[in-house]
């Protein structure tokens, strides 16, 4: 029983402690869809500066990503409302190497990262 503890403990040590570092930038560019029309644009969305778009509001509360050129992903946490009905439609991290896991579900628009920007 002790030598499998000790045998899952020393497979998860690597995993311990292991974080990639990552910069906080001021913006992130995102990419829209209407699926009614096919209109196709890129934004870019400034922390604190929120950007309307259709019935979308969207705000960049936070833009990350990784220091050096390990990875060109980014982190962005994005919330989007109607600011019509004053209803939020989605808040939480979007990551641009994987759109659809974390990504806006509504009917007519798509919204997802592509990367962080300096501003």
């Amino acid at each position: 029983m002790l030598r499998h503890f000790v045998a899952i403990l020393f497979c998860l040590m690597p995993a311990l402690g292991v974080a990639q570092q990552a910069r906080e930038n001021g913006a992130a560019e995102l990419r829209w869809l209407d699926r009614t029309t096919g209109a196709l644009q890129n934004i870019v969305v400034a922390q604190e500066a929120p950007v309307k778009l259709g019935p979308l509001e969207i705000h960049v509360n936070s833009c990350r990503s990784p220091l050096g050129d390990v990875s060109p992903d980014a982190f962005a946490f994005v919330q989007i409302t109607d600011w019509r009905r004053d209803e939020t439609l989605f808040e939480g991290w979007m990551v641009a190497s994987s759109p659809a896991l974390n990504a806006l579900e509504h009917p007519r628009y798509d919204v997802w990262v592509l990367r962080c920007k300096t501003l």
